[in-house]
């Protein structure tokens, strides 16, 4: 009996200044299969459709459970995880491409450093260098820490950026993952203390008013953290900054 094949086109690049080209592989089906064994597999034996032995194909991945973020690619035009993507679910033929909002190192992985750089830009940590030894830190509210947890599930995955219409490849705008991690560390009572500085940096170039409110950002997040809330409730905190800034100057 002939085995079950699955057909998967690749858009590949070999590096981040050659042009892209595409790619068709073949491989056996597996029941419960994902993206990722589907890669492993053109890995192993890299092979084109037509018999060409070619480079094998490289991608990011690392928990294979959808927490680290690093296996984002888009799949049948969606972006979303490699690792929960299961093939018997997906259109055939599978159509997998890097994501378009990041500068491509080659064929499937991206460079995502400018999600850091941003992470950076708003601080988005609690400094507590130094606080060891001075006893117990604030009690946190259980509202509070629940509403902080789903926040906090973020993976830096840049699923949320790629499907924004706002951020772009050549513009500054800062993103609702970023946002999400300003709100998330606002409401924390030691990471309050930098809240000024976080808002004073989502108030400028890039920033929170460059949001155009398309929603995408929740619809693809898949930690279903709710982004638009973020959006809304840092909105809301830099006017509040701002009639501050104005009133004190």
């Amino acid at each position: 009996m002939t085995e079950k094949t699955i057909t998967i086109k690749v858009k590949r690049q070999d590096t981040p200044n050659t042009p892209s080209y595409w790619q068709t592989f073949k491989v056996p089906h597996r029941p419960f299969a994902n993206i990722i064994s589907c890669l492993m597999e053109i890995q192993k034996t890299p092979t084109t459709q037509d018999g060409k032995n070619v480079n094998p194909v490289t991608w990011d991945c690392n928990c294979l459970e959808e927490v680290c973020g690093s296996c984002t690619m888009v799949i049948n035009g969606q972006v979303r995880q490699a690792c929960t993507a299961l093939v018997d679910n997906l259109k055939k033929p599978i159509v997998l491409e890097p994501m378009s909002k990041f500068p491509v190192v080659r064929d499937l992985q991206v460079n995502r450093e400018r999600m850091f750089e941003n992470l950076k830009k708003v601080k988005a940590w609690i400094e507590i260098d130094g606080s060891h030894n001075i006893g117990e830190g604030p009690i946190m509210p259980d509202q509070d820490r629940a509403k902080r947890y789903v926040m906090s599930e973020c993976m830096t995955c840049g699923c949320c950026l790629e499907a924004c219409p706002q951020f772009t490849m050549d513009n500054s705008f800062l993103g609702a993952a970023t946002f999400n991690q300003v709100r998330l560390f606002n409401l924390h009572p030691s990471g309050e203390m930098k809240k000024e500085e976080r808002l004073d940096a989502v108030m400028g170039e890039g920033g929170i008013a460059d949001c155009g409110n398309a929603q995408v950002c929740v619809e693809v997040c898949p930690k279903n953290i709710p982004l638009t809330e973020s959006i809304g409730d840092i909105g809301r905190q830099t006017t509040w900054q701002l009639i501050k800034n104005l009133l004190t100057k």
